[in-house]
C-alpha cells in the first residue's frame, strides 16, 4: 500500500500524465489519488480523454478542471475519437500518443488496466506502455458489466474526505451519466471500501491499481 512516506519520496514537483478513454473514466478509476497526489504534493499534470463528443466533453473539461485544481500546473487534452471503436480506427490514436510520448516525460502515469473487457480500454494501455517504456505506469480499474475486476497489486489509501470529495465532484460534473443504473454513490463508494479492507488501510479506504514493472 502507498503511504505517506511513498509519496514523500516521489519527485516534487511530480509529473504526472493519466489517460482515460472515456469522460468520467480517471475520475472514477483513480480521482481520489489524483486529489490525494495533488494536496500532498506539487503536482503537473497533463490529463488526457480520448473519447469525449458533444456534452461529454464539456464534462469531461470540467470534470479535469475540478479534479486538478489544487495542481501547480495542468494540461487538459479532450478528443473525439468514437466510442466504443478505438481498436477500429486506431492510426491516429496512435500519432496521438506519439506525440505526447515526444512532448511529454513523466514521473508517473495512470492508464486503464490491461486486463480491462472494454476494447477501448484495452487499446488505451496497450499505446500508454508503448509510449513510455521507461516509467512507472499504475493500471487503475473501473467497475462495470463485464464482471472483469482483477487481482491489483498496488493500493492507494484515501481518507473519508477525499472519497466524499471524489464523488461529490462526480455527481456535480457528470449529469450525463446519472440515469445510468451503476452510475450511484453506493456502488462508486463501494469498490473504495472493499480495496481498503484488502489492503488494510488505516482509514479503511482505497483505490486499487495493478504496478507491472518497477524499478528502484
Amino acid at each position: 500500500m502507498i503511504g505517506s512516506s511513498f509519496i514523500g519520496s516521489l519527485p516534487d514537483p511530480l509529473r504526472v500524465v493519466v489517460v482515460g478513454a472515456h469522460a468520467d473514466d480517471i475520475e472514477i478509476g483513480c480521482g481520489g489519488t489524483i486529489l490525494r497526489l495533488a494536496a500532498e504534493r506539487r503536482v503537473d499534470v497533463t490529463w488526457v480523454v480520448l473519447t469525449a463528443p458533444d456534452l461529454r466533453s464539456q464534462e469531461a473539461r470540467r470534470g479535469a478542471e475540478a479534479f486538478l485544481d489544487a495542481a501547480d500546473r495542468s494540461e487538459v487534452v479532450v478528443c473525439d475519437f468514437r466510442d466504443g471503436y478505438l481498436p477500429h480506427g486506431a492510426t491516429p490514436v496512435k500519432e496521438l500518443f506519439d506525440d505526447l510520448g515526444r512532448r511529454l516525460d513523466p514521473h508517473l502515469v495512470l492508464t486503464h488496466t490491461r486486463s480491462d473487457l472494454h476494447q477501448d480500454h484495452r487499446l488505451v494501455c496497450e499505446l500508454t506502455w508503448n509510449t513510455w517504456r521507461s516509467h512507472m505506469i499504475l493500471e487503475y480499474e473501473i467497475p462495470k458489466y463485464d464482471g472483469d475486476l482483477g487481482t491489483p497489486n498496488l493500493f492507494v489509501s484515501l481518507t473519508a474526505e477525499q472519497l466524499q470529495r471524489k464523488l461529490d465532484l462526480l455527481f456535480d460534473v457528470y449529469m450525463s451519466q446519472q440515469s445510468k443504473p451503476w452510475f450511484t454513490r453506493e456502488l462508486l463508494g463501494a469498490l473504495p471500501l472493499f480495496r481498503g479492507m484488502e489492503a488494510r488501510s488505516p482509514t479503511g479506504l482505497a483505490e486499487a491499481f495493478t504496478c507491472r514493472k518497477i524499478t528502484i
